[in-house]
């Protein structure tokens, strides 16, 4: 077993991430190719598949760029130990910019219709195409400043996970607190903007699909989605390294606080997924129940499984104490709670840019394995440019001593 402090990328591994990505990009071409003979429900596939995979791989690097932060404002040591994890996570988030880029371009050059504020003649009392409640939102649901944002929330994030990784690498070669109290600061200005941004993107992105509706718990609901995902992915990297030799000080009081994570926010996605579908219900205003209406009466098995898988199953399965210290338990509840989480925004997604006959097959699956080629790559070539341990880091030591 190879206990050294530094992860070797194996060829084997990058062989594998590269054959997850080549299934991806054959399954991406052969899509252009069929929506390209005028095949219109390949086409949506196309579009709807790159903007689900981009927010749940991008939740996945904003989860490790937020837990990275919210860890130093709250004086954490435990974390110390698989800290590498998240700050390699966040390395991913330009990619889905780039992701997004390519929506903002196909929304600009007409290619796709996801977002039905953006049509011609939307806002025009005299277009055929105008709509009344869109047309009051047109001064936050526009072109222009829908670029904006876009360009202006990657900036941000890119810029804070960029920084922080950089002081935590220096930290590793100076020693001392000076990068440590560098990096403390930046993680609480990180945190404001996370606080807003992490709300405003999943209006942009997600809610304004289905621009009539609205939900004043939505960015709290998309946040505990985002959450719990990273949290399962960083136990999922934390048990890989350990299968490979690494990560040696990373014992069971680590694993069944990771666990406590999951299962606490299982339970806090399933508390916000009841009261926005009740609160909505209940009003029973009908551009807001339009929302619940159109997955309940078209998507109903969906809709129910993604409740039964995650919450249902997490809950159980980690609610002892035993569970969240046992490697094999938490590994698989970790990828049923991303499964069920990429069905999540999938759900969230799909019936309003698509409308009511889209259907789940070989090209969700082929690129969403695509995508996971690329995100593993790229987190992995990441822990192999600094030290798995941070070992000059002022709480190491708290991290080998922690427990619970």
């Amino acid at each position: 077993m190879n206990m050294s402090e530094h992860f070797q990328f194996t060829s084997g591994q990058k062989r594998n991430a590269f054959i997850l990505m080549g299934i991806g990009a054959l399954t991406l071409v052969i899509g252009i190719i069929m929506a390209l003979s005028g095949n219109h429900t390949m086409q949506e596939k196309i579009w709807t598949g790159i903007l689900t995979n981009n927010m749940f791989f991008l939740g996945l690097s904003l989860a490790g760029l937020f837990f990275i932060a919210v860890n130093y404002i709250g004086y954490g040591g435990w974390y110390v130990t698989v800290k590498r994890i998240p700050e390699a996570m966040s390395m991913f988030i330009p990619y889905m910019g780039v992701g997004m880029l390519v929506i903002l371009i196909g929304l600009w050059a007409h290619w796709h219709h996801i977002y039905h504020w953006a049509a011609e003649g939307i806002a025009d009392p005299n277009s055929p195409n105008y709509d009344r409640l869109i047309a009051g939102k047109v001064s936050y649901l526009n072109k222009p400043f829908f670029t904006i944002r876009i360009i202006a929330y990657f900036a941000i994030w890119t810029f804070f996970a960029y920084s922080l990784r950089r002081l935590s690498i220096q930290e590793d070669q100076l020693g001392g607190v000076s990068q440590y109290n560098k990096s403390k600061v930046l993680a609480a200005v990180f945190l404001i903007f996370f606080g807003i941004t992490s709300s405003s993107m999943s209006w942009d992105f997600v809610m304004s699909i289905d621009s009539h509706w609205y939900s004043t718990l939505f960015g709290w609901y998309t946040f505990s989605t985002l959450f719990v995902s990273g949290i399962a992915a960083i136990i999922l990297f934390t048990i890989f390294l350990k299968s490979k030799g690494y990560l040696p000080q990373v014992n069971q009081e680590h694993l069944h606080d990771l666990g406590k994570f999951m299962f606490a926010f299982s339970v806090f996605w399933a508390y916000l997924w009841f009261s926005q579908f009740m609160l909505i219900w209940y009003a029973n205003i009908g551009e807001a129940t339009a929302y619940f209406k159109a997955r309940l009466d078209h998507y109903p098995f969906l809709f129910y499984m993604i409740l039964v898988i995650n919450f249902v199953v997490p809950f159980f399965a980690l609610m002892t104490r035993n569970s969240k210290r046992q490697m094999g338990t938490l590994a698989t509840i970790a990828v049923i709670v991303l499964i069920g989480h990429w069905f999540d925004y999938f759900l969230m997604i799909i019936p309003g840019a698509t409308g009511n006959e889209a259907s789940f097959g070989i090209f969700e699956i082929g690129l969403t394995i695509g995508y996971a080629g690329l995100f593993l790559f790229v987190v992995l070539k990441e822990l192999t440019k600094t030290s798995l341990v941070a070992a000059k880091h002022p709480f190491f030591k708290e991290s080998l001593e922690h427990h619970t």
